[in-house]
């Protein structure tokens, strides 16, 4: 049983219907979206609000991360080469101004499923040559190739997630690999891309480890940072070990922002892509 969550943790939630027109368009598109695979606690006021993270690849991953809800397949489905016009028409007729595209992990794939980042971040600057859009990555197991065929693209934003600090990555991320994702964020920086990733917090780690993973977030020149606190999705999932007060969110943010991440958002609802179009567009002030 998931422990009761603080009462700082909870909000009101919109009206059920509120989120009906997204969740529709999805559905008449076929397409799927992170908040719902990954339980996002936030779908709610997104979808309220017209927005969602766009999940590509499908919608089961060939990982199986002890701190993720998406469904396990090693061998999933073929990538659809339709999907990136459908996510570009959808955010056209969502009037997204700042468009995010996530995926699953496809190591069943020779390049991880760049090529479908790529096409799809062409398809949305042919169809909204004025929005702006972040890619959310995962590791393509380290090969730089398949990388710079995304940032050949050109992304606005560059995101992966580190997730948690080194010692853990072990147990969360058995098949990732903790300098492998620092090494993707300093390949994007140095082509020039703005970069981003986000840590949970609350996962059994400690302040001397949160720090050192900031610090060399900052030494591969990553620009944006999100933290956030860690729920369980299950019980077989890594539990959390503690829920982390929002004055030491507030922390974290002053801590970050001194060692010159150019904008900072923690706190305990915020996850990787939430509101993400504010932050591209407003620098932090200390």
């Amino acid at each position: 049983m998931r422990p009761r969550l603080p009462a700082w943790f909870r909000q009101a939630l919109p009206p059920a219907e509120a989120g009906g027109r997204v969740k529709r368009l999805l559905e008449r598109l076929d397409l799927h979206a992170v908040c719902e695979g990954a339980r996002c606690p936030n779908r709610a006021t997104c979808w309220h609000e017209g927005t969602a993270a766009f999940l590509i690849l499908g919608a089961a991953c060939t990982r199986n991360c002890r701190f993720c809800a998406i469904p396990h397949d090693p061998r999933p489905a073929p990538p659809d080469p339709a999907e990136p016009a459908r996510v570009a028409r959808a955010a056209a007729e969502m009037g997204l101004r700042h468009v995010v595209v996530t995926s699953v992990t496809r190591d069943d794939l020779p390049d991880g499923g760049a090529a479908h980042f790529a096409a799809a971040i062409h398809a949305i600057r042919a169809r909204l040559p004025a929005t702006t859009v972040e890619v959310l990555i995962p590791d393509f197991q380290g090969d730089p190739g398949a990388l710079a065929r995304v940032l050949a693209a050109r992304p606005d934003i560059l995101n992966h997630n580190l997730e948690t600090v080194e010692r853990l990555h072990p147990a969360v991320r058995p098949q990732a690999d903790y300098r492998r994702s620092l090494a993707v964020l300093r390949q994007a920086a140095r082509a020039g891309t703005r970069t981003k990733s986000g840590l949970m917090l609350g996962m059994g780690e400690t302040g001397a480890e949160v720090g050192s993973a900031l610090r060399d977030l900052r030494a591969a020149d990553v620009d944006l940072l999100t933290l956030g606190q860690y729920l369980a999705p299950s019980p077989t999932h890594h539990p959390a070990a503690r829920f982390v007060p929002p004055a030491e969110f507030d922390r974290w943010r002053q801590d970050a922002l001194a060692l010159g991440f150019d904008s900072v958002a923690a706190a305990p609802r915020v996850r990787s892509s939430y509101r993400a179009e504010e932050m591209l567009a407003i620098r932090s002030a200390p």
